[in-house]
């Protein structure tokens, strides 16, 4: 169980302790992180999850709306509750608080997800990521989205209703490479056509470099975020890294899911805080200092916490 947990973790935390590094050093510009973050989210991370997808079983497809239920349920009570923390008891503005909240809510699994759930589930678990990214893109990341289109529409007097905003933001959520490429490949699937070989070779080159090159801009992202260890960066990453599996757990005791969704959505849920919430935010210019200390805690804290939910949940040789 050692080796595994260390086969699971290590090489996720090198390639990312590769990006801290190089981003500290210099190496590689820290702070303006745009072109990787296009290669991860517009084309690397979209065509894996296709490919992985497409060549899944339809029934094991149909079978995985447990997943989508659970994390749905878990990540939108995280956001709210964190949400309404920052309003009410650390006085953040609106558009702070969404990218807190978003930081919070929806785990790194872009980065973290498919070498991790690949390594202690076997390649099947790919699917598992693509419904996790799938549940947040069409709900946590548009209404942060409309929160910032509002804060900002505010600021410069314009006039509309935040419904309307929402919606628009929902639109270009749902037009991401990072959404299309699972959602493809999720009908590929259920019309059951086959993968043809020379289509999952020439994909492979460019679908292969995703979870790596995702895990070193995670690093990289990590570089540039100065810590301070506040009470709101300690209680945002207790939310995170022991609260939103606790909850998950209850959710799946009261709705009886069954296995291996039961595993593959705790495991999910233990992964660290995302950076979708710091990308939305300099994109707005709204840079909170909680955000970025939260990324880094919650990372830390994930070592201890991913080896224990690796031991608990890893399926039995």
């Amino acid at each position: 169980m050692v080796l595994m947990i260390a086969g699971a973790l290590l090489p996720v935390f090198f390639v990312m302790a590769l990006g801290y590094f190089a981003g500290k050093r210099r190496i590689v510009d820290n702070s303006n992180v745009t072109s990787l973050n296009h290669l991860v989210m517009f084309f690397a991370l979209p065509v894996a999850l296709f490919t992985s997808i497409a060549a899944t079983d339809r029934s094991v497809i149909l079978d995985n709306w447990w997943l989508a239920v659970v994390l749905l349920i878990v990540m939108v009570v995280t956001y709210a509750v964190i949400y309404w923390l920052q309003i009410k008891a650390f006085k953040l503005s609106p558009a702070d608080a969404a990218v807190q909240s978003l930081t919070t809510a929806f785990p790194n699994y872009a980065s973290i997800g498919l070498p991790l759930t690949g390594a202690v589930f076997g390649p099947s678990a790919a699917l598992a990521v693509a419904v996790a990214i799938a549940v947040g893109s069409v709900t946590l990341s548009p209404f942060t989205l409309a929160l910032l289109e509002n804060a900002r529409a505010l600021e410069l007097g314009e006039r509309g209703s935040t419904g309307r905003r929402f919606l628009k933001a929902l639109g270009t959520s749902v037009r991401k490479p990072i959404f299309v490429g699972p959602m493809i490949g999720l009908v590929w699937s259920l019309v059951g056509i086959p993968l043809p070989e020379i289509a999952a070779t020439t994909l492979k080159e460019i679908g292969g470099v995703a979870a790596g090159v995702a895990l070193f801009l995670t690093g990289l992202i990590l570089s540039a975020q100065a810590i301070r260890v506040t009470g709101n960066v300690v209680l945002s990453t207790l939310v995170k890294t022991v609260a939103q599996p606790l909850l998950g757990l209850l959710v799946i005791v009261l709705l009886g899911v069954p296995q291996p969704f039961a595993s593959q959505a705790l495991l999910l849920l233990a992964i660290p805080a995302g950076f979708f919430g710091i990308l939305f935010g300099v994109s707005y210019k709204v840079r909170p200092a909680v955000a970025g200390s939260t990324l880094v805690l919650t990372s830390l804290v994930s070592i201890l916490t991913l080896s224990l939910a690796i031991l608990l949940l890893a399926p039995s040789a």
